[in-house]
C-alpha cells in the first residue's frame, strides 16, 4: 500500500476521578495521509486548519516521530514519506491532540510498511510514546476506556456510557501545557483524599452505565488533581457553576485543560452550551462550546 488516510478522534481523559486511567473518545476528529514519496527527499509535511502555523513541519513532528519510532521497532529504514495533517482538535487543550498525532504515526506507518505490527502491539506502543494510556488508548478503539497496568502487561476494560449522556466541552482560547499542569500537583497525598477517589471511581462507573444524575453528580468530584489545576484555569468555578445551574450533572477538567467538561441529560445540552459560553464571556475569555458525542468506532481492535 503506497498511501492511507487515518481519522482519529478527539478524546477526553480523567473524567474527574479518573486520572490517568479513564478516557473516552469524543465525535471531533483530526485527519492524517500519508504517501510514499519518490526518490530521496525524505520528508514533506503539510498542515491544514485554524492552528496549522503552531504544528512543525519536520522531523520533530510528533506524528513523525511516532512514524519514525515503528519503524525503528521493525528495524527497517522508514521511507521517504508524504503527510498531509488536517487539524480539527485544537491544540494543547485537554482534547488529545497529542495522541491523535501518535496513533496516526503508528497506524500511518503500519500500514505502509504491510502492517507488520498487531493491534496490540501498536496500542503497547503509542502507550510508551505518550506516557500513559488514557487518551492514546480511547483514541484506538473508540468508546470509553479504562486502562490498568504497566508495560508488558496492560488490561483494557471498555466501559459501558449510557446513550442519554452527553459530553459538552468548553474550549478557551488558551493553551495549557500538560508539562504545567502536572507541575502543579503534590508528590504525596493523604489517605483521606486517596479514599475519596477510590469511592467515586467505583460510583463513576456505574453512573455513566446507568445514567443515574445523583451517582454522576458525586462521582464528578475529585481531590488529587483538579483542586490544584483548576487554579490554572481563569473562569472554572464560574463555568461550572453555570453548567450545573443548566441542568450539568458535573463539570470536570477535560485531559490536562484548559477545556471544561460538562456532562448532562440529552435534551439539556442547548442550555448547558449557552450557560458555558455565557460564563466565559462574562469572565473576558472566547470558548468554542461544543455538544459532541462518544466516538463508538475504534480504529484497531484489542488483540
Amino acid at each position: 500500500m503506497t498511501q492511507t488516510t487515518i481519522i482519529v478522534p478527539g478524546t477526553t481523559a480523567n473524567i474527574g476521578v479518573g486520572f490517568d486511567c479513564l478516557g473516552a473518545a469524543l465525535t471531533i476528529y483530526n485527519e492524517f495521509q500519508f504517501a510514499l514519496a519518490e526518490g530521496d527527499h525524505g520528508l514533506t509535511i503539510t498542515v491544514e486548519g485554524e492552528e496549522a502555523d503552531h504544528v512543525g513541519t519536520d522531523k520533530t513532528n510528533l506524528v513523525y516521530q511516532s512514524f519514525f519510532k515503528l519503524y525503528q521497532k521493525i528495524d527497517r529504514v522508514p521511507p521517504s514519506v508524504e503527510i498531509v495533517i488536517k487539524l480539527g482538535v485544537p491544540l494543547a487543550r485537554g482534547l488529545g491532540s497529542s495522541a491523535t498525532a501518535i496513533v496516526a504515526g503508528l497506524l500511518g506507518a503500519n500500514h505502509l510498511a504491510g502492517h507488520p505490527l498487531s493491534g496490540r502491539e501498536i496500542r503497547d506502543l503509542a502507550i510508551a510514546i505518550e506516557g500513559h494510556p488514557d487518551n492514546v488508548v480511547p483514541a484506538l478503539l473508540g468508546n470509553c476506556q479504562l486502562s490498568v497496568g504497566e508495560a508488558g502487561n496492560w488490561q483494557i476494560c471498555e466501559i459501558p456510557w449510557h446513550q442519554d449522556i452527553v459530553p459538552v466541552v468548553a474550549i478557551p482560547n488558551f493553551e495549557l501545557s500538560t508539562e504545567e499542569a502536572r507541575a502543579v500537583l503534590p508528590t504525596t497525598y493523604v489517605r483521606g483524599d486517596s479514599i475519596f477517589n477510590i469511592s467515586r471511581m467505583g460510583l463513576l462507573l456505574r453512573g455513566l452505565a446507568t445514567n443515574n444524575q445523583d451517582w454522576l453528580a458525586m462521582a464528578l468530584e475529585d481531590k488529587l488533581h483538579q483542586p490544584y489545576r483548576k487554579k490554572l484555569i481563569r473562569g472554572y468555578d464560574a463555568v461550572k457553576a453555570a453548567a450545573i445551574a443548566s441542568g450539568a450533572y458535573g463539570l470536570v477538567i477535560s485531559g490536562a485543560g484548559p477545556t471544561l467538561l460538562a456532562l448532562c441529560d440529552r435534551g439539556t445540552e442547548n442550555a448547558v452550551v449557552a450557560s458555558m459560553s455565557q460564563a466565559w464571556k462574562q469572565e473576558g475569555i472566547e470558548a468554542n462550546v461544543l455538544s459532541l458525542a462518544l466516538e463508538s468506532r475504534g480504529l484497531i481492535d484489542n488483540e
